[in-house]
């Protein structure tokens, strides 16, 4: 039988077959040792063959075979950095949810998400959050953020569960499409799935006044059938974002903003560091470039994982002034 995998506990896969039945399926062991590094060899949104167990007194089934992902979302392994860890895979577009200051955003995080969406190839969409929070700073702050992801050429989403705003967009680019919400805990992905589907009744939580940060509600990931012929992948919130398997010559390439500039370069391999005649270098200072996301990308380049401390949330703000630089 064929499937698709809509939720991973790690050791339980939910399958849905072809014929619309959900089946709770295992792999086999020495499927689990092929090679394969990230903690979970299977992810929601895999497409697998699976076969049903006779001996048990539930119809359970265990996967045989992988099919071959078209993408998927990775990142370094928290407290492994040797591993890595799919989030989901074979998407059509990824919506990173973006807060101000209920929880902060930083744009490191954003930028290094949007760096492996780039790498392998998914639309991806700004979409900041609760806006009906805003007071006039976070506000600026957050039109200062759109302006530069815009004129990178991200589209980018105002969206309010509580006020219905930002809803029908969302609607309309998911509609067709297999979708996936990923962010901090705490940014309102659960009340925004709420907000489209009010039949799902996700369960959400307040964010904790006292460290500003999200507490987990979503503990695995899980896909949903929409009403409206579209496909949700919910995901537990991400405190830090690693970067895997990049070469130092080809981070820039994520960088759609850089990549334009890149044959403009006096060195075909350029880094953007202290090489002359750097086309990317000369449109930071002439302010072309921001330089939150110059930032960003030094970080990726020397191979800082700084999303791993604990002080993620006081550390490189998204209102500080070196994004106004």
């Amino acid at each position: 039988m064929t499937g698709l995998v809509y939720k991973s506990t790690g050791s339980w896969y939910t399958v849905k077959a072809d014929d619309d039945t959900f089946y709770e399926c295992r792999i086999k062991g020495k499927f689990r040792m092929k090679g394969i590094k990230s903690t979970n060899p299977i992810a929601v949104g895999d497409v697998v063959d699976f076969e049903l167990d006779d001996t048990s007194d539930d119809i359970t089934g265990t996967i045989h075979n992988i099919h071959d992902r078209k993408n998927y979302i990775v990142r370094k392994s928290v407290n492994l950095s040797k591993q890595t860890h799919i989030i989901a895979s074979n998407i059509d577009i990824v919506f990173l949810l973006i807060t101000i200051n209920n929880p902060p955003t930083t744009t490191s995080f954003i930028d290094r998400f949007l760096v492996t969406a780039e790498a392998y190839g998914i639309e991806a969409v700004l979409v900041f959050n609760k806006i009906d929070t805003f007071d006039e700073a976070m506000r600026d702050e957050q039109l200062y953020l759109q302006y530069i992801y815009s004129a990178i050429g991200y589209k980018c989403l105002r969206a309010s569960a509580i006020e219905k705003k930002g809803i029908d967009e969302l609607k309309s680019m998911m509609t067709g499409k297999v979708s996936m919400f990923s962010g901090h805990s705490g940014v309102g992905k659960s009340t925004l799935v709420n907000a489209l589907e009010p039949n799902l009744n996700l369960k959400t939580k307040h964010i904790s006044e006292q460290s500003k940060q999200g507490q987990h509600t979503t503990t695995f990931a899980e896909m949903y059938d929409l009403s409206f012929d579209a496909k949700i992948i919910d995901t537990p919130g991400i405190k830090g974002f690693g970067i895997v398997d990049m070469e130092p010559t080809e981070i820039s390439d994520y960088f759609p903003e850089f990549f334009k500039l890149k044959d403009q370069c006096k060195f075909n391999n350029c880094l953007h560091k202290e090489e002359p005649h750097c086309a990317v270098k000369q449109a930071l200072e002439d302010n072309k470039i921001a330089w939150s996301r110059y930032n960003s990308y030094l970080k990726i380049l020397e191979g800082d994982d700084e999303h791993y401390r604990s002080d993620i949330y006081n550390d490189d703000r998204i209102a500080s002034d070196e994004t106004r630089k």
